[in-house]
């Protein structure tokens, strides 16, 4: 039987499509069907064989450049000197695991932990958002001996066996009985019920108080905090009843900023900061290591504490000599470059180019964004918000000819998902809005 995954599926290459593709191409995508199998999935209706990258910049096998603007792990820029040199000069000097006593690992913590709020005083590392998150729901469940987890219908948060059983958009089959998905925060959508953060802190109760009547205590609300793959909610101040909704039912709070985090969002540095609100725990990865495996869980010591002492806990490369000496380079980076700061002149310029060719397309329905993420939902109708699908799936194909590389996100695969790097400049603001209206006139003229 073949499964769908709506993070996976919305934008990816078919297989009755491999006669269009290039000799060379085609080649290589019967290798690795031979060699990896079904699970995998290419991007593109057409996919790229990329063979080296640079700042804000990829390269194929044909000598073609792309912008890149969804890439989210090399934010602070493709091969980055910075990063490139820590790396190479910690390989040559001491590459091992943190049971040995290291300043490194101490070091680059006590940075970490100063960009946090006070409350969280305690970090633990891993090689992946993934297991960040794995290991949030083993503390969550640890703390509260619950196992009732609720997020939201879309959500992806990793993929060991813990983390898929609460990843709706990855999973094939139902959830897990004492796993609940409800509806984001969609202003767009749900904006007449109520308020929105009063009606997404009501379905909250609603699982908590469902998983209660299938015989589950509750053990965490996990959020990805910009809700990045239910289609970009952004919105300030929507997460703080929801919280207290969760923690009055027993539960702890994990925000997952594997994707917002790292000043992506902005001058907030994280998603959580935006909405005014501390969480029990939290998990972040992907551009922590600009391209090297590293990750991190958060959390209190009131919290960690009890854990530690009754779990002990390992990870080889979680927190060994290279992944911790690539993350506090990119920290570095983000820092004395003021690249919070660049996010959001970039990303007001970026918000105010696609608001003004909204005047001139009607297909885009709502533009939600923080710092340089965005998502950008295009429908049928601006009166009945129909979703676009087909209309979206064309965007990011003509947006891909035209050098531009974006994605699609929501249960629809109808929201562009548009993520530039920390680094980008207005030149690279300017051309990203050039590309993006060439493949929007293309889509406009196919449809």
């Amino acid at each position: 039987m073949n499964t769908t995954s709506s993070i996976l599926d919305g934008n990816s290459f078919r297989a009755d499509a491999i006669d269009r593709l290039d000799p060379l191409d085609r080649a290589l995508v019967e290798r690795r069907a031979r060699v990896l199998g079904p699970s995998y999935r290419l991007f593109y209706r057409e996919p790229l064989h990329l063979v080296r990258a640079q700042g804000t910049r990829v390269y194929d096998a044909h000598g073609r450049e792309y912008l890149d603007a969804y890439n989210n792990v090399a934010s602070v820029g493709h091969g980055n000197p910075a990063v490139v040199a820590a790396v190479q000069k910690q390989m040559t000097a001491l590459s091992t695991h943190s049971r040995y006593l290291q300043d490194g690992v101490v070091d680059y913590a006590e940075r970490l932990l100063s960009t946090l709020p006070a409350a969280l005083d305690r970090v633990m590392f891993t090689n992946s958002g993934s297991e960040a998150n794995d290991l949030a729901l083993r503390v969550a469940r640890y703390t509260t001996g619950g196992t009732g987890v609720v997020v939201t219908s879309e959500a992806y948060h990793g993929t060991t066996s813990i983390v898929s059983d609460v990843s709706p958009s990855a999973t094939a089959g139902p959830l897990r009985d004492d796993v609940i998905a409800i509806a984001p925060p969609d202003p767009y959508r749900h904006g007449d019920d109520g308020t929105v953060a009063e009606a997404f802190a009501t379905r909250v109760a609603a699982a908590f108080d469902r998983l209660a009547e299938r015989g589950h205590r509750a053990a965490a609300l996990l959020v990805d905090s910009i809700f990045s793959s239910d289609g970009v909610f952004p919105a300030t101040d929507t997460l703080e009843p929801a919280f207290a909704a969760a923690r009055a039912a027993g539960a702890l709070v994990i925000a997952d900023e594997v994707q917002p985090g790292f000043a992506r969002v902005g001058e907030a540095f994280w998603g959580f900061a935006r909405h005014g609100v501390v969480p029990d725990i939290v998990t972040m990865g992907k551009p922590m290591g600009n391209g090297v495996p590293v990750a991190a869980m958060v959390a209190s010591s009131q919290t960690l504490d009890p854990f530690g002492a009754a779990v002990p806990y390992f990870n080889t490369f979680g927190g060994s000599s290279v992944p911790i000496a690539a993350a506090r380079a990119v920290l570095d980076e983000i820092v004395d470059r003021q690249l919070d700061a660049n996010a959001e002149r970039i990303g007001e310029m970026l918000r105010d180019g696609i608001a003004d060719m909204a005047l001139r397309f009607d297909r885009i329905g709502d533009i939600r964004s923080a710092g340089v993420y965005f998502g950008v939902e295009l429908v049928e109708d601006r009166q009945t918000r129909v979703p676009a699908s087909g209309f979206a799936q064309d965007v990011i194909n003509f947006a891909r000819d035209e050098g531009l590389l974006i994605s699609v996100c929501g249960p629809t695969s109808s929201t562009l998902k548009i993520r530039p790097m920390l680094t980008y400049t207005p030149d690279d603001a300017a051309l990203l809005l050039e590309r993006l209206e060439r493949a929007l006139n293309r889509s406009a003229r196919a449809s």
